[in-house]
């Protein structure tokens, strides 16, 4: 397995919408361990492929305690559903950064695995919360989005900033 590079806002490339996935096998799979092995390694608990610069529609997700519960969704679906709740939310791709957002309490996922078989997942609390999150990249949308102009804008400053320090 290996790292892949996350991209971070206000990168462009994050706004790319994602295409299905039609090829399923072991590559698939392979680049799905690595999405995971990043993902881990950032911390984080989820992770689009969108944000490792890859435009297919792929998402990883752990949110256990002990990292050994991780979901593989392809081509996902969402059924929304239950009130809305307001939690704060973070993002590999907007690292330091938590902001309250407003989802669904539930969610009903239809998805493929790696190798093609198909998956049905309800979720509920933290897992619904970052299956939407998630999703969200694949449309090319991040968290921040959720947020004013004002605060976006104050956030994209102050990323360009820790990037031009960094570089």
């Amino acid at each position: 397995m290996s790292l892949l590079t996350i991209l971070h806002y206000p990168d462009p490339r994050l706004r790319t919408q994602a295409k299905p996935v039609s090829r399923f096998g072991e590559d698939l799979r392979k680049f799905a361990d690595d999405m995971l092995e990043t993902m881990y390694d950032a911390p984080g608990i989820g992770l689009a492929a969108t944000q490792v610069n890859v435009h297919e529609r792929i998402i990883v997700i752990d949110v256990s305690e002990n990292r050994d519960e991780p979901y593989i969704f392809v081509n996902p679906e969402l059924e929304v559903s239950g009130d809305e709740i307001d939690t704060e939310e973070g993002c590999l791709s907007v690292p330091g950064i938590y902001e309250p957002v407003t989802r669904f309490e539930r969610v009903a996922v239809t998805a493929r695995d790696p190798l093609g078989e198909p998956l049905h997942v309800e979720a509920e609390g933290l897992l619904s919360v970052c299956i939407q999150h998630e999703c969200d990249h694949l449309e090319g949308k991040l968290f921040v989005d959720y947020l004013s102009s004002l605060k976006r804008n104050r956030i994209r400053k102050k990323l360009v900033k820790q990037q031009k320090q960094r570089a």
